[in-house]
């Protein structure tokens, strides 16, 4: 009988690269609250948000994904050639089949290697870059780049007051490969299916379908087949966030080797400003410790939230290369994804660069209304 094979890897890995893209059109609390029962004081007050961006004109969830991707590549100086394995952490891709961790590989020329999606919520890009520094470290593959990605605008309903102002869009990326010290710690994760229905689509896809086929002969005036849009929770979500995360955020460090002490830099999902306040008082960090706070101006972009957030405090200065952050994704499953990284350097090529005279292109259909 043959003897298997037993691949080794590299056991200390750490992100070396970070890319990211924002989307053209920035939408204003005033703008949003054209079409929504709300106020750009009350949204700020409970969200932390003043801001967010939309996809525009020909922006795709594809385009921003392999723009994240490539300025990725370009910022950690890997040879394009040794990416052997890309995983896309998103939820909003548009279609079932075919997966999109293969078309983007095909679109920044690295078509042919091993690519395949992750779909958890706001901690994709946890549970992602936790898939990858294991792939690396059991040796079955050399360098990965990650990507975080939605388009959050596309199934919003802008009139509800529970989710209307709360989602953005954007990708970041980040590629990972082998390093002389560790510099991402083991991902801690976990889920609540019991809450599932916390965050949630109103109607699941194969019942979407059948309602299409029998609303075909209806008066559309009259009995319109709807839009399937993301409806929330936000108390339940709360509640779920105040009793569930301070005790991954404790595992997470046991299991990292890193103290409260060690941590430089908090980078915590870009959900809602006050429950990230929360954590950071449970947690004991001091109050001049740099706390990621692209929620202001990105709004809650899923799993893209965390690689643009950690792009935002690197190219701005917030953070620096090297430092230890603490990183932690949660959200839709319910779940949560996290763990203790050596932040990488600051990009030499990044999402703001000529962003503010970006033209931005009309917006979706169901968004009317909101800007001239």
């Amino acid at each position: 009988m043959a003897t298997l094979a037993t691949p080794s890897g590299h056991p200390n890995v750490a992100m070396l690269g970070i890319g990211a893209y924002r989307p053209k059109r920035l939408i204003t609390n005033d703008q949003l609250c054209r079409v929504l029962d709300s106020s750009d004081d009350w949204i700020f007050e409970r969200s932390g948000i003043r801001n967010r961006r939309w996809i525009s004109g020909d922006e795709t969830m594809r385009s921003m994904s392999a723009a994240a991707a490539d300025r990725a590549i370009v910022n950690s100086g890997v040879d394009r050639e040794k990416i052997d394995l890309i995983i896309l952490a998103t939820s909003s891709w548009p279609w079932n089949v075919p997966h999109g961790a293969p078309i983007i590989a095909s679109d920044i020329g690295l078509n042919g290697i091993p690519a395949f999606d992750v779909a958890a919520g706001c901690g994709g890009f946890g549970y992602a870059l936790g898939v990858a520094a294991d792939a690396l470290r059991a040796g079955s593959a050399h360098y990965a780049v990650v990507i975080g990605v939605e388009t959050m605008s596309v199934g919003l309903d802008p009139t509800d007051r529970s989710t209307g102002f709360i989602f953005g869009d954007g990708a970041g990326a980040v590629v990972v490969g082998p390093s002389e010290v560790n510099g991402i710690s083991p991902v801690v994760s976990g889920s609540d299916g019991e809450n599932a229905e916390a965050i949630a689509q109103n109607i699941n896809t194969v019942d979407y379908m059948a309602r299409s086929v029998e609303y075909q002969e209806k008066d559309p005036q009259t009995d319109p087949v709807g839009r399937m849009i993301i409806k929330m929770e936000g108390p339940r979500v709360f509640r779920w966030a105040a009793i569930t995360l301070p005790k991954a955020l404790t595992k997470l460090l046991t299991e990292s080797g890193a103290g409260p002490s060690d941590i430089e830099v908090f980078v915590p999902h870009q959900a809602n400003a006050r429950i990230n306040e929360l954590m950071r008082k449970n947690l004991g960090l001091p109050d001049d410790l740099p706390m990621a706070g692209d929620i202001e101006n990105t709004a809650n972009t899923s799993a893209a939230s965390i690689p643009l957030a950690i792009e935002e405090m690197l190219a701005t200065g917030k953070a620096q290369g090297g430092q230890l952050a603490l990183i932690l994704g949660f959200g839709a499953g319910l779940s949560y994804a996290g763990c203790v990284a050596t932040l990488p350097p600051a990009p030499t090529v990044s999402s703001f660069d000529g962003l503010d005279e970006a033209e931005p292109g009309p917006l979706a259909a169901h968004l009317a209304g909101i800007v001239d």
